[in-house]
């Protein structure tokens, strides 16, 4: 009896052992499988600083990292130089809103995976008095030009961002260059310093209908023009085509995951709502189930 006993006993620590080795093995493969490796983990964001002056960033970037397990690493700066930063691989994914200037990217084959992802509007905002008549003029550039003969004090961000470039398209129209007038101020900042700077020269700057909201609480300035067709703000990601810089480490991988994150239906819920509690609507707009 005591010898069954032990045999039977042996066969159960033995059976134990060979469950607890393949357990193992099965937890562990599966861990490997779903783990980011450390080479991969890093994804370089080149975006405008209207993604990050807003505070949209800060919203929906801890919950693309803890999904994922990427780690975002944000270089916000002006549309124009992040462009260039995805033309130098210098960067994994893009956020920007020049759509003219993203095409040549696009067509260059810079860029792939070029979705939309949402828009809010360019405001013009300035004094409350509003010394150039701007809310009264029949267009946006019938304002600009009001502006100017004016000569009422205009802010431009100066920094080649897609801000910057709308900016410079409304004077085209308006048949006005301001470079060196004594009334045109180039701050060379991002769009939150931008309107400060414009609060306490009392004048005029086109911004983001986001970033304003963001900042409305530090500000003495008001919209005053709104609503034009041509004050679209339309915002696309894209991923750094790595086949350009076969030198470089592009993080296609994460770069993807980002785009797939941002279009996700989830995630443009998320985009739809920001900002509603806290200022009464939206500061952008999802638009990926659009198209491009």
């Amino acid at each position: 009896m005591a010898r069954i006993s032990k045999k039977f006993l042996m066969i159960l620590l033995y059976s134990i052992l060979l469950f607890s080795l393949f357990s193992l093995n099965g937890c562990t493969g599966s861990k490997t499988s779903e783990k980011i490796s450390p080479g991969n983990r890093d994804v370089i964001l080149a975006t405008t600083t209207s993604t990050q002056d807003s505070g949209l960033l800060d919203y929906l970037l801890p919950i693309f990292e803890k999904e994922t397990g990427y780690k975002v690493k944000v270089v916000a700066v002006g549309t124009g130089q992040a462009l260039e930063m995805g033309k130098r691989g210098e960067a994994d994914v893009l956020l920007t809103h020049a759509p003219a200037a993203e095409k040549e990217l696009v067509d260059n084959k810079d860029v792939i995976n070029y979705q939309l992802v949402m828009h809010n509007d360019f405001i013009v905002v300035g004094p409350s008095e509003d010394p150039a008549q701007v809310k009264n003029a029949v267009s946006v550039e019938a304002a600009f030009q009001a502006i100017a003969e004016k000569g009422v004090p205009f802010v431009s961000r100066g920094d080649d961002s897609g801000t910057h470039k709308k900016e410079l398209s409304l004077w085209k129209a308006a048949g006005i260059d301001p470079k060196g007038k004594s009334w045109y101020i180039e701050s060379g900042t991002g769009m939150g310093q931008t309107l400060l700077i414009a609060n306490e020269k009392r004048a005029y700057t086109l911004t983001d209908r986001g970033t304003y909201l963001a900042y409305r609480d530090r500000l003495d300035l008001t919209i005053v023009r709104e609503g034009d067709k041509g004050l679209l703000n339309i915002y696309h990601v894209m991923q750094v085509n790595p086949e350009k810089h076969p030198g470089k480490h592009i993080n296609s991988d994460g770069a993807k995951a980002f785009i797939e994150f941002m279009i996700s239906p989830r995630t443009q819920e998320l985009i739809g709502k920001f900002g509603v509690d806290k200022y009464g609507m939206p500061l952008f707009f999802p638009d990926a189930q659009k198209g491009n």
